[in-house]
């Protein structure tokens, strides 16, 4: 079953640029080592904070991959943008109207 990661966090201003242009490789390099990520969303929400949206195959590929998310370089290098966070939690898709 799909899962779904939802990830708020803070960025500040300054440090907006360099989350935006890094995000292609970060997104990349997590894809390479967790190849269950289906599709990335990075948003911002109304009150200016960040929205990370991942689409995962399952939920336990989507917790494994949130304990070892660290141990990616380019992953771990684009956290440090992140001044503060609102969160992580995962829902299962119970229905998608989902190509493929």
């Amino acid at each position: 079953m799909l899962a779904i990661e939802l990830a708020t966090f803070s960025v500040p201003p300054e440090s907006e640029d360099l989350l935006v242009s890094e995000r292609p490789a970060m997104i990349a390099a997590l894809k390479r080592r967790f190849p269950a990520c289906q599709a990335a969303f990075l948003t911002r929400q109304d009150d200016g904070t960040w929205l990370d949206i991942l689409v995962w195959r399952s939920r336990d590929e989507a917790l494994d991959a949130a304990r070892e998310i660290d141990t990616v370089p380019e992953c771990a290098a684009w956290f440090r943008h992140i001044s503060s966070s609102g969160g992580l939690r995962h829902v299962d898709v119970h229905v998608a109207d989902w190509p493929g």
